[in-house]
């Protein structure tokens, strides 16, 4: 799992982190969509027993993080659970700032990292709507900066699956030896935008693994700011895929490539598109990538575990008392106003009425207080498993991946309250939020330790499963 891998000594998981892309811990998920009614135009709260949950069951979730937090496993967090369309469930827990006395507020907002990576994935899908590109088109006739792109022997013809030139997966014993290491060669085919929406473009993330192509994009720090999306791509297409694509579901930048493929084809900046084409359709107005001084009151300190540090020895967080211990500032500074990458896979500023706001539009079929971004069928394909028998490798067995979602297939193997067609994502910081739409509902967890305590989000998930009554 992620929470296991340090990389090399000279870049340890705080010195990553502080570039905001650092993907999700222990992330569960689901698949295919079922049509749900659309819900007025104002998501109103009501009595659980209204919509067949139980408020002395919902106790049982506020009492356990409640616990956890004088616990020291968080400083604070919010929760909140939406069934039919309404707002049955929605409590703060401690202190958003801990060390200046500030409680956590439903209005808090957070850093979600990778629950960013859905709402680029339907910028994608909205373009891919009004015709700007099919999804099995190859990446670089919109991005010419990443055509042609070599796979490393090294990881490519190691003995692992690997896609040939017919499209079939086959298995090959490869050398996976030093002798290969620097080696290229061609790929059996280049990467497409399904391949991006689906983390099976070939590409990595540089953060977690040992690789050659890890080492690689460490050097060339990717992923390290200011930079601008086109900065990003044309150095990406100067290093080699870690394996062919379609043979592997492999977490990676291939959001932030979605991200400037949107730039590319859209004619707007990133950032200005989600604005003005998801954000302000949908009254998501603390949802952005910076946000100026006069909003930092409101956003959530961040923690980590007491002790933490950078293997480096760059920086590492101050002991804070209670288990946690506040971050470097610098790991906020990709989030105030004037820094330059927008990162479709990680940079994300919001809260949890925003999310839940974005959330409900799917559960909707892609509609919400009558604005449509996507068609029911567009969704309907986002959440169902596309990986066509591929192990998706970050989770145990019942899930597959959809188009920015992993999803459920199978609750017996999976093992844990939930349903079958339900979707979610996470974040490094352990914000969580998933869909089901079997039961009409949403929900959506924020807290801010990075990383995070491995089953919280499981937690909150759970007790809030075991509150249906109805």
């Amino acid at each position: 799992m992620v929470n296991a891998e340090r990389a090399n000594p000279a870049h340890g998981w705080l010195r990553l982190l502080n570039l905001r892309l650092f993907p999700a811990w222990a992330l569960l998920a689901a698949s295919s969509w079922t049509p749900s009614a659309v819900w007025g135009e104002e998501m109103a709260s009501v009595r659980p027993e209204q919509v067949g949950l139980s408020s002395e069951r919902l106790e049982r979730l506020t009492a356990r993080m409640n616990a956890v937090v004088e616990d020291g496993v968080m400083v604070g967090g919010v929760g909140l659970i939406a069934r039919q369309g309404r707002v049955a469930y929605e409590e703060a827990y401690g202190q958003a700032d801990r060390e200046a006395g500030r409680p956590m507020t439903l209005d808090t907002i957070f850093r979600i990292y990778s629950m960013s990576k859905p709402i680029t994935s339907v910028a994608v899908m909205m373009l891919y709507e009004e015709g700007k590109f099919l999804l099995n088109d190859p990446v670089a006739r919109y991005l010419p900066a990443l055509a042609d792109l070599q796979v490393a022997r090294s990881t490519g013809d190691s003995d692992a699956t690997r896609m040939t030139s017919d499209g079939t997966i086959s298995r090959t014993e490869g050398t996976g030896d030093a002798s290969v290491a620097g080696q290229t060669r061609a790929a059996a085919r280049q990467p497409t935008i399904r391949d991006l929406l689906k983390h099976t473009a070939g590409f990595t993330y540089g953060f977690f693994g040992e690789t050659e192509v890890d080492a690689l994009y460490r050097k060339a720090e990717l992923m390290a700011p200011p930079q601008s999306l086109e900065e990003f791509s044309a150095a990406l297409g100067q290093l080699p895929l870690q394996y062919d694509p379609g043979s592997r579901w492999h977490y990676s930048v291939s959001v932030d490539v979605q991200g400037a493929l949107v730039q590319a084809v859209s004619g707007m900046s990133f950032g200005e598109f989600l604005k003005h084409r998801i954000f302000d359709p949908l009254g998501m107005a603390d949802t952005s990538f910076t946000a100026p001084e006069e909003t930092w009151p409101r956003i959530a300190q961040l923690y980590s575990p007491a002790g933490a540090q950078d293997d480096g020895a760059d920086f590492e967080p101050a002991p804070a008392g209670d288990g946690l211990a506040v971050t470097d500032e610098r790991m906020s500074d990709g989030y105030r106003e004037g820094a330059v990458f927008e990162g479709g896979g990680g940079g994300l500023l919001s809260t949890a009425r925003d999310y839940l706001r974005f959330c409900q539009m799917l559960l909707n079929g892609g509609e919400l207080d009558g604005v449509r971004l996507l068609s029911p069928k567009s969704v309907e394909l986002m959440t169902t498993d596309n990986l066509a028998g591929l192990s998706m490798g970050l989770v145990g067995g019942g899930y597959g991946f959809g188009l920015g979602f992993a999803v459920a297939k199978d609750q017996g193997a999976i093992g844990e309250l939930g349903s079958v067609g339900e979707y979610n994502w996470g974040g490094a910081a352990g914000t969580r939020f998933w869909i089901d739409p079997a039961e009409e509902m949403v929900g959506v967890f924020m807290v801010q330790v990075i990383p995070p305590p491995g089953r919280l989000g499981t937690e909150f998930k759970t007790l809030a499963y075991q509150a249906i009554v109805d």
